[in-house]
């Protein structure tokens, strides 16, 4: 059984999270053949100011792009 857990910044349309299941799951059922019913997907969405790179969050990042 296929377990997906992707995380990712806040911030996408439910819209867009339900087509990254979509997408998530049909990938799965082609790279190893598994029945559709068998994969499962979890979306973590994490607050912007909770994800950094480089000690720098996403917020910061964002926030010094824009001004």
């Amino acid at each position: 059984m296929p377990f997906i857990d992707v995380t990712i910044a806040q911030g996408r349309t439910p819209e867009q999270i339900r087509n990254l299941v979509h997408e998530l799951t049909l990938a799965a059922q082609r790279a190893v053949d598994a029945p559709l019913g068998n994969i499962r997907v979890v979306v973590r969405e994490v607050p912007t100011t909770h994800w950094a790179a480089g000690d720098v969050t996403i917020a910061e990042r964002a926030a010094s792009q824009s001004g």
